[in-house]
């Protein structure tokens, strides 16, 4: 079975004509294990691929109990095994984590394994705290600029352009994209014609700077020929406003958590949310965007549509925690039922 179209794109911008992808962090629940994690994302994986959404990208993230994705290329290996067409991908590797010939390798054998299935999202935060960095870098002595520098190396790699070959990965036409949620990554992705992912559920309010310094400033490149974006959102869909917003009390636990600096795995939901902020619906922000949205079928779709409409997004990738995973089927479920 072949792959899903990579590019998607709609001059009129419309929910059920939009790509709609989903961003999986692992989560690990409280009374949960690894294994059990990645079970259930596998899964979902394979509903994803059932409903029609278009990839399913996990991220790197490192020294955190509640995630369990650290290591972003196993599990693409495993999540493409169970799945048939939909495309896998890293939403991101954190490139400065890694020599780029291992990630060259890495991702050279998976799409030699999954051939026209593969997706590659580069970042450059370590996706960790500065004591984690330094035990994967071993040294934190990089600068900005390296980061566009180590794109290049990897780069000729698959193109078979450097002195040490990539085996497998060269020849390899993996889609690269880089990710970001700040002006730097726009600008990068613009001068070298690659699509954008922008990680919209955590920097809303740099959202629309972001995408206008990217389209204003996008040079066609030989794999693309003008802008894409994708744009990353925060949706839990449940059958009523109240359930979903019950629901999503567990991610913003774990949010609220990760701000005091104290990491923890997915908690259950609690009964009384009026202690936690941002889990009500969708209610937009004066003159901004709301990349938030937690409500039943109706909440979602004016929030989803909203978004769209203000944004101009090519194609959304959803992210959510969700403790049950009865409540993360459902969810997704209701979503893949707006799409056209």
């Amino acid at each position: 079975m072949d792959a899903l179209p990579l590019y998607r794109t709609s001059g009129q911008k419309k929910l059920n004509d939009t790509a709609i992808s989903i961003l999986d962090l692992v989560p690990v629940i409280e009374d949960g294990s690894a294994q059990a994690s990645l079970e259930a994302s596998a899964d979902l994986a394979r509903h994803a691929d059932k409903w029609g959404f278009n990839r399913y990208w996990v991220a790197e993230h490192h020294n955190h109990p509640g995630i369990a994705s650290s290591a972003t290329s196993v599990v693409m290996g495993h999540l493409a095994g169970q799945t048939e067409q939909i495309r896998i991908g890293s939403g991101g590797v954190m490139l400065p984590n890694h020599a780029s010939l291992v990630i060259a390798e890495q991702f050279g054998t998976l799409a030699s394994l999954y051939p026209n299935r593969i997706d590659l999202g580069l970042g450059r935060a370590p996706g960790t705290d500065q004591i984690t960095a330094h035990a994967l870098r071993r040294t934190l002595h990089q600068r900005v600029e390296d980061f566009p520098l180590q794109i290049e190396e990897l780069e000729a790699y698959f193109a078979g352009e450097s002195r040490v070959r990539a085996i497998p990965g060269e020849g390899e036409q993996i889609p690269i994209w880089l990710l970001g949620s700040s002006d730097f990554s726009a600008r990068l992705a613009a001068e070298t014609g690659r699509p954008f992912s922008f990680a919209s559920h955590f920097a809303g309010e740099n959202t629309l700077p972001a995408l206008n310094i990217y389209r204003r400033n996008f040079q066609p490149s030989d794999t693309l020929a003008k802008p894409y974006v994708m744009l990353g959102a925060s949706v839990i869909a449940g059958d009523t406003d109240e359930h979903a917003q019950w629901i999503a009390s567990s991610q913003q636990q774990m949010r609220d958590n990760l701000r005091r600096g104290m990491p923890t795995r997915l908690q259950p939901p609690i009964g009384d949310v009026s202690d936690y902020e941002g889990v009500g619906g969708s209610v937009i922000p004066e003159h901004g965007i709301q990349p938030i949205i937690v409500g039943g079928p109706d909440t979602v779709k004016r929030g989803l549509t909203d978004l769209i409409e203000k944004t101009g997004a090519d194609e959304l990738i959803i992210t959510e925690q969700t403790y049950s995973q009865k409540d993360r089927l459902r969810s997704y479920d209701i979503i893949a039922s707006m799409m056209a």
